[in-house]
Formats: structure tokens, sequence, C-alpha cells
């Protein structure tokens, strides 16, 4: 499959500059979507993609995921150096010496509160799910009737209305509810920070990238797999296709490496 030749121009562009990061949601984006969010696994061309990019000079790789940091290492196996937020913005590790997260004593209950409506709401809802994360729970309905997820969803809502304190927000077939009020768009501001980053690549396909999509900047470039309204300024089909991409945004990053970038 063709890159497109604008695509291919800023990917030359962003090749070039002093400090690249990449920072890549994962599921739907390295990985397909599947039904189990444990028997996901990148595409091997991404994933080799990614490890050889994490090996040139002046290149951060990082993986920006709604999935806790536990989870999203076991699925993705990401390159020693390679940076990750977790669980939204909720979760952060740029290094060994960063600082595990930690919930207040109103947080830990807040969370309590909230499991015990979506362990509620699983237990009437046939083929629903519930994910635990440090800081929020995730009702998964991909597995569940159409009809059946909807009003899995609506009820969750209903239940959680009067706690004040949660942020909610939906994503492809799943509701995630948290105690902090986090963002993919501050993992991505993070990010490149710690990196020191001159331009960025971020790609993602959910409504929660968008976040991320909204903060880049005229020298970045961000894609959105698969379709729906986006910030990003390219879209590509899935998966296999942003594989492409990675390797093509690869070939041009390491035929300009030189040793004074690092």
């Amino acid at each position: 499959m063709a890159i497109e030749p604008s695509l291919v121009a800023a990917l030359s562009t962003l090749a070039a500059t002093d400090h690249l990061l990449v920072a890549l949601d994962f599921d739907g984006t390295l990985a397909p979507l599947v039904e189990l969010a444990e028997d996901a696994r990148p595409l091997p061309a991404s994933a080799a993609a990614l490890r050889a990019l994490a090996g040139l000079p002046s290149t951060t790789t990082a993986l920006i995921s709604g999935r806790a940091l536990d989870s999203l290492r076991v699925v993705a196996d990401p390159p020693a150096e390679t940076l990750l937020i977790g669980s939204h913005g909720a979760e952060t590790w740029t290094g060994p010496d960063a600082a595990p997260l930690s919930l207040t004593d109103e947080q830990s209950e807040l969370l309590s509160r909230a499991v015990r409506v979506v362990e509620h709401v699983v237990t009437a809802h046939e083929g629903t799910r519930i994910e635990f994360k440090p800081a929020g729970v995730v009702l998964h309905t991909r597995s569940a009737d159409g009809a059946v997820a909807a009003a899995a969803v609506s009820s969750t809502r209903a239940e959680l209305e009067s706690v004040s304190g949660l942020s909610i927000t939906d994503g492809k077939r799943v509701l995630e509810i948290s105690v902090l009020d986090t963002d993919k768009g501050q993992g991505l501001a993070l990010l490149r920070r710690v990196s020191g980053a001159t331009a960025v690549l971020f790609a993602g396909d959910d409504v929660t990238d968008e976040d991320a999509q909204r903060t880049l900047g005229p020298d970045d470039v961000g894609i959105r797999i698969g379709a729906g309204e986006t910030a990003a300024s390219f879209t590509v089909e899935d998966p296999a296709a942003f594989s492409e991409v990675l390797q093509e945004l690869l070939r041009r990053r390491a035929s300009g490496a030189s040793g004074d970038r690092r």
C-alpha cells in the first residue's frame, strides 16, 4: 500500500529534526484490535521498526496507552529504553528513577466505589467485562451485544452520576473511569519535556488519542489510524498501513543518523 505523497514529505522533514520523539498508541495502532485485550500483540513489522528507531541517535520512542503499565509491558514488549505512559496519563515511566503512582486515601475510597458499580453492571450485562487499573476501572463491552453494551454504559453512567471526583471517558467499546483527571495530551507534553524533542510523531486510533493530537505543533506529525473525526493532519486505514509509515520514517531517520545527534 503506497503512502500518500504529502505524508511522505512530512516524514522526510520530521526525520531531519534534531531530536525526534516517536510516541504511539498501542491498541488499534501498533496492534490490531482484538476481542480480548490480553491477546493483543504488535504487528511484527511495527515492533521491529519501533525497536530500530529506539536504537537510533537522538531518537526517543514512547508508548501512550489507556492500558495500565503492567498490561502494556506484557502485550507490547517494548524496547528497554522506550518511555511509557499508561492509564491515559495517570501512570508514567520515564526511567528507573520514575516515582510510582500513589493515591490518597480519598482517591482510594473513590476508586473502590467505582469498582463496585462496574462489578454490579458486569454481573447484570452478559458479555461485558471489568478491567482494574491502579487509578481506575474499565467497563469493556466489545464481547457484548450492541443493545446490551449500550445499556451497560448507560447504567454505569447513571450509577456514577452523583459521585464527584471521577473522570469518565468513552472509548471504542470501553468506558474508562478514573480518579485522576489526566489525558494523553498531558502525557505527550510530559514526554516532550523529558525527551527534549524538537519534533514529534504521534499516532492513535481512538477518541482518547485526540487529546494528544490537539497538542501537536507545526513541526510535528499527527496520524489517525482508521476513520473518525480527528485533529491529526493525516489518516491511514489500519495498523498494517501505519506499519508502512513507521518503516518509511525509520528508513529516512536512519539514513540521516550521525554520531553527533545523540
